[in-house]
Parts: structure tokens; sequence; C-alpha cells
């Protein structure tokens, strides 16, 4: 038998084409993440929180498939499905009749043009979050201190990894090119990645950036007849109901023995928070993309907006707001220190939707997936 030459070996395995990426094409590709949190191994499983273990029951039986559920074969042109006649794109044709506006010259096509690429950065940053929430719910998985919390949160993680593969297969083979992550959903989703307490993954996902996702799917549901996207979006708005949920019902029993301090940290987390989604939609790599500089358009954009004297965004911001400010006040975070959130927020002009329906309660009616599965048991029968 031939000796075998371990250095020779050693040097081969080492030599060998292993397809592995360079460091530049690796920080291209992903990016590291520092978790402070400290993950922990439960040995209690008893199911003692009845309305997570009726939220985890419903979220088992109303999983879906990609596959299964969606018809990928359906044909899509996205030139059609530009909505012309809608506040987004009034504003922008507005804008184009200003004189010395960067868009005057603008007619149907460049708009039409606009209106995919608008469509494109919208979804490529659903998809960009929905990882984010994928991993915002593994954390929680690790973190939580309740084996029903726990049980959910798995079902969560399971929604969010099939949420970020419909967006990104839909981007890719119906529309083109995604766009980056904008740096203020990363700024965002790191913060609750990194943040040591396992409450404020909670905070950050389910109660703020899940309410934002309800009220910008339904937005785009609205504003869309493609029957392909139209679907997926209402699968998706039912699996991000039950999670607005899940963080209300776990976060009240929490809330309920936090110090006055502590509550003021998680106030001030949505101050911040709130404020920040209220002015980051301006999407200027879309711009920069069309050969538009932004910063040259703005002013034609805030002239336009006050000639219409509708808020563009008034729709979207209501979806949004409807869900968050009802949800705080139930986890008690509007009145603790002496209404500290609630006098702030009632100066932005939030307070409106205090008194809206609940996600917490009202979720049961987002599901999508059983109807359809109703509506076909009957049609069968």
């Amino acid at each position: 038998m031939t000796k075998v030459d371990d250095a020779a070996v050693e040097s081969e395995v080492v030599q060998a084409p292993l397809g592995l990426p360079s460091n530049a094409d690796m920080a291209a590709t992903f990016k590291n993440v520092a978790d402070h949190s400290q993950h922990i191994y439960l040995w209690n499983y008893e199911r003692s929180r009845a309305q997570l273990v009726t939220l985890y029951n419903r979220a088992s039986v109303s999983q879906w498939s990609s596959e299964r559920d969606l018809d990928w074969s359906t044909e899509v042109d996205p030139e059609v499905h530009v909505n012309m006649g809608g506040p987004a794109m009034s504003l922008y044709r507005e804008a184009s009749k200003i004189p010395g506006s960067p868009i005057s010259t603008w007619g149907d096509k460049e708009f039409i043009a606009l209106g995919i690429e608008l469509q494109k950065a919208s979804l490529s940053q659903f998809m960009h979050g929905e990882q984010g929430a994928m991993m915002t719910a593994a954390k929680i998985v690790e973190t939580v201190p309740w084996i029903d919390a726990r049980y959910y949160a798995a079902t969560q993680t399971m929604d969010e990894a099939r949420h970020t593969e419909v967006f990104a297969r839909y981007l890719h083979e119906k529309l083109g090119e995604a766009y980056p992550m904008s740096p203020f959903l990363e700024e965002q989703i790191l913060v609750l990645l990194e943040d040591s307490r396992w409450d404020i993954a909670y905070l950050g996902m389910q109660v703020i950036i899940e309410s934002l996702a309800l009220a910008a799917f339904g937005d785009m549901h609205r504003n869309t007849q493609e029957p392909l996207l139209k679907k997926l979006l209402r699968y998706v708005m039912s699996d991000e109901a039950r999670h607005v949920a899940f963080g209300i019902l776990s976060l009240s029993e929490l809330y309920a023995n936090l110090s006055e301090p502590e509550l003021k940290d998680r106030q001030e987390f949505l101050l911040e928070n709130t404020i920040r989604n209220r002015t980051r939609a301006t999407t200027p790599e879309v711009w920069e993309r069309l050969g538009v500089n932004p910063g040259a358009l703005m002013p034609f954009l805030i002239e336009a907006s006050g000639k219409l004297k509708t808020p563009v965004n008034r729709q979207f911001m209501s979806g949004f707001f409807s869900k968050l400010v009802p949800n705080v006040r139930k986890l008690g975070l509007l009145d603790s220190n002496n209404g500290y959130l609630r006098e702030k927020w009632g100066e932005a002009g939030l307070l409106e939707w205090e008194f809206a329906d609940d996600t917490s309660t009202d979720y049961a009616e987002y599901d999508e997936v059983a109807k359809d599965r109703e509506a076909a048991a009957a049609a069968a029968s």
C-alpha cells in the first residue's frame, strides 16, 4: 500500500476549486450582525397561555405553500398593471406641469416606466423586510422565556421565510432587478437584532414593522389588479395580522410588570420609530435610476402636493396608525409616565386612531387562506 503524504493531500484540498466567493463578493452578499441577547433553553413545557395556544393552532392550520397555492404560470405585463390614476402618480403628473420641473417633458411612456420602478422598489423593500422579520422571529424563538410564545414564534419564522421567498420570486420572474435594502429599513431591523432585550424585538417587529407592513401590503393590494400579486398579498397579510396579534398578547403580560423608567424607554423607542416611518418614503433610488435628481425634484413635489390639497400617503398612513395606536394603547404604553406618549403622539395628530380595532382581536378577519379553502370545499361538494 502506498503511503499517503498528508501534507500533499492538505495542499490539494486547499488548492482545489471550492467555489467560495472572494471577500469583496461576500461583503456584497451578506452582512454580519452582532446579537447581544441571551439565548435560553426552557425546561417548563406547560401550555399555560390560552390565547397564545389558540393563535399557534390557527397558525398551524393556516400555513400555505408558494408552489401549491400560487399560480406562477400567470403572465404578468408590468406596463398593463401600472395604476396611472393612483394618488402617487397623480402627484408626479401634477409636478410635471410646473414650469422648470425636471420631469416637465415626461409623457405616458416615462410615467409608465416610473410606475414599474416604484413597484419594484416597494416589492424589494418587502423582500428585504421579510428576511429581517424571519431573523427577528428566529431571535424570539431563542430568547422569549415562555414555551407558548416560543412555539408561535417558530411558526412565524416559517411564515417570514415563505414571504421572503415569494417576493423574491415575483421580482425575479415577473419584474426584474431588485433594489438594495433601504438604509432606513436596514437601520430599524439591525436595532432589533442587536438589542440585548428580547421584548424590543417584539415591540419593533411585531408591533411597529408588522403594522407598517399590513398598511403597505394593503395599499398595494388596493392599487393592483394583477391576479398573482393580489393573491400573494392577501395571503401574506393573513400571516402578518397574526404576527401583530402575537406581539400584543405577549407584551401585554410583560409590560404590566415593568417599572415606569423601563416603560419610558419603550415609549421613547416607539416615538423615534414612528416619526422615522412618517418621513422615510422618498424613494430617491427610483428617481436616480430614471436619471432624475431627487433633490432637484423635491420642491416641485412639495408644490404639487400643496396644489392637490390631499396628502398622497393618507390612506397608507391611516392603515398603519389605525393598527399601531390602538395596539400601543392596549399595551399600556400610551398612558404610562403620566401620558408621555399620548402627549407626543397627540401633538403629531396620531390620536384620531386610538379607538380603532386592535389586531389582537381582529386578526381572524384577515384569514384569507381559510376563506379560500372553505370556498374551494363548498365548490367541490
